[in-house]
C-alpha cells in the first residue's frame, strides 16, 4: 500500500507491520473483526458461530461458520502472521464434520450464537431476512456436499497454496485471503486482498458451478411442485363442486398455486391459492387498463364495511399500487404441502370462496355499468 502526496505529486510506501509486533491476537482481534463486519471476505456472509465445538466425540473447534447467500456453509479458519503447515487438513475435517449438519441443527447452532451474542432474536428470523425475505420453510441449508472453506492470513506457506489449488481443481472451494497490518504515523490500517483463486476466476467457476446446480434444483423443485398443486386441486374440485358453488364446474386441475374463475365481467375473475403457509380466496381486477382496475377496487373499498358485513370476517383489500391489477382477499396459515391437511383446506377455500362470490356477485352488474360510462366518457370528443 502507498500514501499519495498530492501537493508533492509522489507515492510513498506504507510501513507492513506483524500482527503480533503490534499486540493483535488471532481470537481476541482478528477473528471479532472478520465476525463483526463479514462484507470484508468480499461476499454477503452471516456468521451463524464463533468457536464452534459441537463435533461429536472431538474437542475440535472451528474458528467462525457462516452461510452464504446460497446456503452453503463456510468454514473460516484465520490465523495471523503465518497459516502455518496443518490448517488446510484441519479445515478439511471441519468442512467434513458440518456436512452432515442438517437445516435444524443450522438454526438451532445460529440461535445459540444469538441468545449469546444477540439475545432477543430468533434464527428463523434472521435467517429469513438474510435470505432476502425467503419464506423460512423453502430455504435450503447446506446443500449436497457444497461445504466451503476459507482462510485467511498475513502470509500463507507454500505447501497451503499448493494444496488449496489441487483441491479446487477437484471442485473443493477454498479461498486463501491475505490480511496484512499497515502503519500510517499514528494510525493502523488492514488491508485483505484474495490471492486464491484470483478473484475473476473464481468468478467464473463459481458461475458455472452455481448454474448447474440451480438448473438442477430448479426442476427438481418445479417438478416436484408441479405434481403436489395437480393433486391438491384435484381435491379441491371433487370438494367445491359438491357443494352448490358452481364457479369451478368447468376448471380443470392446473400446475399453478392458483386456480381462478370468471365473474362474468372480463378481466375480473374469482382466485383460490394456496402456498406452502397459507390458503386464500380473492376477488381480483386485472383488466388491461390499470386506471379501471384502481375505478373498481375503489368503488368497492368505499363501501368497505358493508361489504365485509356481507361476507362475514374482515377482508384485505391490496391495491396493488404500480401493477396491473387490485384484489381484495382473505387467508389464513396452513400446511400447504401436507396431504393429511388437504381436504381441510380444500373445505375451508370451498366455504370462503361460496361466501366471498355471494358478496360480490351483485356488485359485478354496477361494476360493468361504472366501466361503460368511463369508456363512453373518453370516447367523446374534448
Amino acid at each position: 500500500m502507498y500514501q499519495i502526496d498530492k501537493d508533492a505529486n509522489r507515492i510513498s510506501p506504507l510501513q507492513e507491520k506483524r500482527f503480533s509486533e503490534l499486540g493483535f491476537r488471532e481470537r481476541e482481534h482478528l477473528q471479532e473483526w472478520l465476525a463483526a463486519n463479514p462484507e470484508v471476505l468480499g461476499e454477503e456472509l452471516l456468521i451463524i458461530q464463533k468457536e464452534f465445538d459441537g463435533f461429536d466425540e472431538t474437542r475440535e473447534r472451528l474458528d467462525l461458520l457462516a452461510l452464504d447467500k446460497q446456503g452453503h456453509l463456510v468454514v473460516i479458519e484465520n490465523k495471523l502472521d503465518d497459516s502455518g503447515r496443518d490448517v488446510v487438513w484441519q479445515a478439511l475435517k471441519y468442512a467434513s464434520y458440518c456436512a452432515g449438519l442438517t437445516k435444524s441443527q443450522i438454526v438451532a447452532i445460529y440461535q445459540q450464537y444469538l441468545d449469546k451474542y444477540e439475545p432477543g432474536h430468533t434464527a428463523q428470523q434472521r435467517l429469513s431476512e438474510f435470505f432476502d425475505d425467503a419464506e423460512f420453510d423453502e430455504l435450503t441449508l447446506n446443500p449436497g456436499s457444497d461445504q466451503r472453506i476459507l482462510f485467511v492470513a498475513a502470509n500463507f506457506r507454500r505447501e497451503v497454496t499448493s494444496t488449496a489449488l489441487w483441491l479446487m481443481e477437484h471442485r473443493i472451494r477454498i479461498q486463501c485471503i491475505k490480511a496484512v497490518p499497515y502503519a500510517l504515523g499514528d494510525q493502523l490500517l488492514l488491508k485483505l486482498d484474495q490471492i486464491i483463486p484470483v478473484k475473476e476466476v473464481e468468478e467464473y467457476m463459481v458461475g458455472i458451478s452455481d448454474k448447474k446446480q440451480e438448473e438442477q434444483s430448479s426442476e427438481r423443485a418445479v417438478r416436484n411442485s408441479h405434481q403436489i398443486r395437480q393433486k391438491f386441486w384435484k381435491v379441491f374440485l371433487e370438494t367445491i363442486r359438491a357443494s352448490d358453488c358452481r364457479l369451478y364446474d368447468n376448471v380443470n386441475p392446473g400446475k399453478e398455486n392458483f386456480s381462478n374463475a370468471g365473474s362474468g365481467l372480463s378481466g375480473v375473475s374469482y382466485y383460490v391459492s394456496f402456498g406452502r403457509t397459507f390458503v386464500r380466496v380473492e376477488l381480483f381486477f386485472g383488466r388491461d387498463n390499470p386506471e379501471e382496475n384502481t375505478a373498481m377496487w375503489t368503488a368497492m373499498h368505499d363501501r368497505r364495511d358493508e361489504l365485509e358485513a356481507r361476507f362475514g370476517d374482515a377482508l384485505e383489500w391490496n391495491p396493488l399500487e404500480g401493477k396491473k391489477g387490485c384484489r381484495i382477499y382473505f387467508q389464513q396459515p396452513a400446511d400447504g404441502f401436507n396431504p393429511d391437511d388437504w381436504h381441510r383446506m380444500a373445505e375451508w377455500l370451498t366455504k370462503y370462496m361460496a361466501r366471498l362470490e355471494d358478496t360480490f356477485k351483485s356488485e359485478i352488474p354496477g361494476l360493468k355499468s361504472m366501466l361503460s360510462e368511463r369508456q363512453e366518457a373518453s370516447a367523446e370528443p374534448a
